[in-house]
């Protein structure tokens, strides 16, 4: 007697990457030849993760952050944002520089209101209205209601990253890139910052890609921490999952002893696995 087939059994089905950089190389012609930024760059970001790109100068970290914004085109590879290239700058990828980027002439309000009134094209008083109430609750949100009306020069370092913050998150981008959003500040108002933006992104859960040269606040930050061979040709040499459950507390944190474990392995790959090689006269 013949069998019946079996059923095949059931697939799972196959997550994709939220966000996903392909074989990733960038060079720059020059008249020796080209020269080359990254090469062979592969990395897949979940949605809602929180990823800080560490790495020494030159080893290309602005150029990676720039692949995903949209400003400048891989010239082997591709970039994608949930299955779709990323070949232009757009509303869903929003970029904040460490040197805020604000408009001198306008108040936080007005620099965020401009933003978010460029996306949104509001047509009519409903529309205007919304604008507004994202506007009031992205600056309630930095904790920067009571300075909207204020212009940047008026504004200490700390609070001037705070409207460009806000300004990006009004747009309710799907990534937020942090160019080291805090190397301006003094420490304290730095670590300040963190806070705010670890708190921030525990309510939200925007994807987050940060570049720091500070490996601390990368462990306290980041769910991963994508660690950078040297240029030229600088590729990912590393990725370090963090294992710190949210919401986290920094007090706790510095003392727990997978901290400093983690602190040393970063060290570790930047000063001797990676050191630059610097020529003393």
């Amino acid at each position: 007697m013949q069998s019946l087939p079996l059923p095949a059994p059931p697939q799972s089905p196959v997550e994709l990457p939220f966000l996903e950089l392909r074989d990733v190389s960038k060079y720059y012609p020059t008249p020796k030849g080209n020269y080359t930024v990254l090469q062979g760059v592969n990395l897949s970001v979940k949605s809602g993760e929180f990823v800080s790109i560490i790495g020494h100068s030159g080893c290309g970290k602005t150029t990676l952050l720039n692949l995903v914004a949209g400003f400048t085109r891989p010239s082997q590879g591709f970039v994608s944002l949930e299955n779709q290239r990323i070949t232009a700058p757009g509303p869903d990828r929003m970029v904040v520089f460490q040197n805020y980027s604000l408009l001198p002439w306008l108040t936080a309000y007005e620099n965020i209101h401009l933003g978010v009134k460029s996306v949104y094209r509001p047509q009519n008083e409903t529309e205007r209205r919304q604008v507004r109430q994202i506007v009031e609750e992205h600056l309630e949100l930095v904790g920067l209601t009571d300075a909207a009306h204020k212009k940047p020069k008026q504004l200490s370092g700390g609070m001037k990253q705070r409207v460009a913050i806000a300004r990006a998150l009004a747009m309710r981008p799907q990534i937020l890139l942090l160019d080291e959003p805090f190397g301006a500040l003094d420490p304290i108002t730095r670590e300040e910052l963190q806070d705010e933006l670890l708190g921030i992104w525990e309510r939200t859960k925007v994807t987050v890609l940060m570049i720091t040269h500070d490996v601390d606040e990368a462990i306290y930050l980041s769910d991963r921490i994508v660690m950078m061979t040297n240029g030229p040709s600088a590729t990912i040499g590393e990725i370090l999952t963090i294992p710190f459950a949210h919401p986290r507390n920094r007090a706790r944190l510095t003392e727990d002893p997978q901290f400093f474990t983690l602190r040393n392995q970063c060290l570790s790959f930047l000063y001797e696995r990676f050191a630059l090689d610097i020529d003393h006269d």
